[in-house]
């Protein structure tokens, strides 16, 4: 058993050397794409959700 723990590990740190890593510039770049994007998606949820809470009031007032 722990000579399949050993073996893992040694294949993991194979395959950890052979990963591209984003440099810093990229790094950035993609956080603030992933920031903008789920801003943009809070306010349009957001809009959505207020529509349809006005939606269902203005149904059960009926």
């Amino acid at each position: 058993m722990i000579k399949k723990a050993i073996d893992f590990l040694s294949e993991v740190r194979v395959e950890i050397k052979k990963v591209t890593w984003p440099s810093k510039k990229e790094a950035i770049g993609g956080t603030g794409v992933v920031l903008f994007t789920v801003f943009l998606m809070s306010i349009f949820l957001g809009l959505v959700d207020s529509l349809l809470a006005m939606i269902v009031e203005n149904l059960l007032k009926v």
